[in-house]
């Protein structure tokens, strides 16, 4: 799994960083700041959820072929 975000759209819900808080983090400017873009096989559950809950669509995944 590969994660790529959109500051552009982000709005600071913060939903995946309470999803998963050592993958997704915040930066001063409240906008979304990814710590692992390539997380272990454990924390991609958590990871997948903090994509469907962020309200504005800013987190993409890509699975490997």
């Amino acid at each position: 799994m590969r994660i790529e975000t959109d500051r552009d759209r982000c709005i600071g819900a913060a939903q995946c960083v309470l999803s998963a808080p050592t993958v997704f983090d915040h930066d001063d400017e409240g906008l979304v700041v990814v710590l692992q873009d390539e997380p272990a096989a454990e924390l991609r559950e958590a990871v997948r959820l903090g994509q469907q809950l962020c309200p504005s669509n800013a987190i993409r995944l890509s699975e490997p072929n």
